[in-house]
């Protein structure tokens, strides 16, 4: 049978990864493969001088030491600026950065041989901070250190503080965070049967991953293939090219199969990180509670290089003012070079931080004028019609209202209080808003969908499947539109010798965007299918429907099934196929000033945490997350539930424990995540304000499940301390440092 849209059906890949049988990157294995190790800088800026490969060349068993030098094409990766070399020439810009690639019959010797290269460097001076790289004493690329700058202003926020009656001023900052995704990065390339190079590898964006290979080649895009192999998560780091490159490199010049499968320390070392922020807040607000100017200043490291700095930048700017209406609003939003790891995406792309401090800031609003903290925010909420910071007036599926409402009876129920005389309780509420997709540029995807002549069809789409479910989402969206049982339909999916590209795995865009392009190859073939009924038949194609693989006429009698008509259209060599294609509506922003509108459509949530503290040890406990989101229209409810749990225990992580020090942090013993004894209950709420341009109404969760969290425990433990910690992580030193005071403790 066809699932309903709005119903559950268990995941494609499910059995397979239960069971074991799941091939991941590093599991995959051909014959003649050989093995392949990078040599990372020790030093985070240095000259490189020079490189002795002469004893690691004579190791029984390696067959190649590549450098930038072999590279045919352009030594230079970036999804948004080509900054970044494949493999340092000259200079590199921080630890871990890639020098060369030894390749050999096994994996011990590509290591010993890697063990015995020297490298000449000349140490540089180090742009360790911000201010650092802000002065431009020591330049870390031709441009300057400054990555990019955003600007937004409407209306008169200075003005607006002269008209409000309380201003509340801050500085938020939050830390360096590290992905952790269960499967460190791994690939493995070969020349296919076609004579592509080919690269079955962990990741979130194969189309991209060609043109980078294919840029770094010097070949065309078509002698190029890439394969998503089944991924062990991402969150935002495996948009990023990681082994993809290195081993296209060496299948090249080799044209043997070649594997690459980073440890735990190398990707800690040498991936992307979450982008450490400051953001310096001024918030006014009338007597009544209506905010009337919001001033922002954000400032961050971006790294030693690009990646998706410049997104972070601009959606943090976007979002700066909250789920709110503001009449007065100006951002300014700046990312600087260093010689740390560079700073990419990761699962919220800037809005986790930005909400952090907006969410504070409405809680010291409420407090300063003694409202309730909920009611501050039910006042302010954005509603269909409102106007936001970017001139964007809301038409329609504007849900934080309806969240909020969602949220009260738990609020008000909640009375969270210790046991012992040591332990401090509190609740606090987080809310948050999400532009679905990329901001204020094109953003497409494209599906394709066939009929052969048993009646089998088979879906082709370019989305990542990284564990959140995107698999899933377009099978139901595609049994839905074309009335075919779910058991009859097949998937290729990742394969850029056989899918179109549907973009990046990432800003919770797939089931939107890609969900719209399944639902238009669909729409279209669905329409092809009844017309070729229809003339079989002798009837009027609207007067037939299909539904369940079956040709049915106005009263339900069945009149052929899908399989007949398949048949007869092949007999007669007819191809059933159509494509689809979904862009959101959306205008570039003005660089002045930021107008425009970057998202056809937003998701909305608020979170409410309750939360205990043992005042004599600093240790948070978050006992019971309540969450409602927003999400269009839920395709698969029990999906959405999985996101919201699995957002919220990143979120926990990121409130309470996960700080990654450069040149300290090397592996998962140096970084604490939440364990399931970290989890608190998880209340979900799935809260529908349809989509109109979504695929039955949908619009995402995968981002959106985070971004609520971090500021819902925050605000909790200032409820239960009454004293506010305005940096990320809420650790047990900065915890304890403010409750034992409160016990009196010196």
């Amino acid at each position: 049978m066809a699932p309903e849209i709005g119903g559950f059906v268990p995941r494609p890949d499910a059995w397979e990864k239960v069971l074991g049988k799941a091939r991941y990157a590093a599991d995959l294995r051909l014959e003649g493969m050989l093995h392949m190790k990078v040599l990372r800088s020790t030093r985070p800026h240095a000259k490189v001088l020079g490189l002795d490969i002469s004893r690691a060349i004579e190791v029984p068993g390696v067959v190649r030491i590549l450098t930038y030098r072999d590279i045919p094409g352009e030594n230079s990766i970036g999804i948004i600026k080509k900054d970044q070399p494949v493999l340092a020439a000259e200079r590199v810009r921080h630890l871990g950065e890639p020098i060369a690639l030894v390749v050999a019959e096994d994996l011990r010797a590509a290591e010993q041989a890697l063990e015995t290269i020297g490298v000449q460097y000349e140490d540089l001076p180090l742009v360790d901070t911000v201010e650092e790289a802000e002065k431009g004493e020591v330049l870390l690329h031709e441009g300057g250190n400054l990555l990019c700058e955003r600007r937004i202003r409407r209306g008169d926020p200075e003005g607006g503080f002269a008209e409000a009656d309380l201003i509340v001023e801050r500085t938020y900052l939050t830390s360096m965070l590290e992905h952790t995704y269960l499967e460190p990065d791994a690939g493995v390339g070969w020349v296919d049967e076609d004579g592509r190079i080919t690269i079955c590898a962990s990741t979130q964006n194969p189309h991209y991953d060609q043109r980078e290979v294919a840029r770094v080649l010097g070949l065309e895009p078509s002698r190029v293939r890439v394969i998503q192999a089944s991924t062990g998560g991402g969150f935002g780091s495996k948009l990023d090219i990681t082994v993809q490159c290195h081993l296209a490199l060496a299948v090249y010049h080799l044209r043997r199969p070649v594997r690459l499968v980073y440890t735990r320390e190398e990707a800690y070392l040498a991936t992307a990180k979450r982008h450490p922020l400051m953001m310096r807040y001024r918030s006014g607000v009338r007597g009544d509670g209506r905010l009337v100017t919001v001033e922002v200043e954000i400032v961050g490291d971006t790294g030693a290089y690009a990646s998706y700095g410049p997104a972070v930048a601009t959606r943090a700017a976007v979002h700066a003012a909250g789920p709110y209406e503001v009449p007065n609003v100006q951002v300014r939003s700046r990312l600087y070079y260093t010689n740390h790891p560079f700073c990419g995406a990761m699962r919220g792309f800037g809005v986790p931080q930005i909400a952090f401090a907006h969410e504070s800031q409405m809680d010291l609003l409420a407090q300063g004028l003694g409202l309730d903290p909920l009611e501050i925010r039910m006042r302010n909420a954005l509603k269909p019609g409102s106007r936001t910071a970017t001139g964007q007036v809301l038409s329609s599926s504007v849900g934080i209202g309806e969240c909020l409402r969602r949220i009260e009876p738990h609020w008000r129920e909640a009375h969270p209080k210790g046991e012992r005389p040591w332990e401090f309780a509190g609740k606090g509420l987080g809310a948050m808003w999400y532009g679905i997709g990329n901001t204020g540029m094109k953003n497409p995807s494209r599906a394709r969908v066939m009929v052969d002549g048993e009646g089998k069809v088979t879906l082709y789409t370019g989305a990542a499947e990284i564990g959140q479910g995107s698999d899933t989402v377009l099978c139901q969206i595609a049994t839905a539109v074309l009335g075919v049982p779910w058991e009859e339909l097949r998937l290729v999916r990742a394969d850029t010798a056989l899918t179109l590209d549907a973009g990046a795995t990432s800003a919770s865009r797939q089931t939107y965007i890609s969900g719209g392009a399944v639902a238009d190859a669909c729409g279209k073939l669905r329409a092809m299918l009844l017309g070729e009924a229809a003339r079989m038949l002798g009837r009027r194609p609207e007067k037939l429907t299909l539904s369940n693989g079956l040709i049915k006429g106005p009263d339900g009698e069945v009149l052929a099934s899908l399989r007949d008509v398949a048949e007869r259209c092949y007999q007669e060599g007819k191809v059933l196929a159509a494509e689809g294609f979904f862009d959101p509506e959306t205008t570039p922003l003005d660089p002045e000033t930021g107008q425009g509108i970057p998202y056809a459509t937003y998701a909305f949530a608020c979170q409410m945490a309750e939360v205990l503290i043992d005042g004599t040890t600093g240790q948070v406990q978050v006992k019971r997350v309540v969450a409602a989101h927003d999400v269009g229209h839920a395709i698969n409810p029990r999906q959405v539930e999985g996101q919201i749990m699995s957002g919220v225990a990143m979120g926990v992580g990121f409130a309470l424990m996960e700080e990654f020090h450069p040149g300290r942090t090397r592996s998962m013993k140096d970084y604490l995540i939440p364990t399931t004894m970290d989890m608190p209950e998880v209340v979900p709420i799935i809260v529908e304000e349809p989509e109109p341009t979504g695929p039955f109404g949908a619009k995402g969760v995968g981002e959106p499940a985070l971004i609520p969290t971090a500021p819902a425990v925050l605000n909790a433990i200032a409820d239960a301390l009454g004293e506010r910690i305005y940096r990320l992580p809420a650790n047990l030193e900065r915890v304890l440092e403010i409750s034992r005071g409160r016990l009196g403790i010196p």
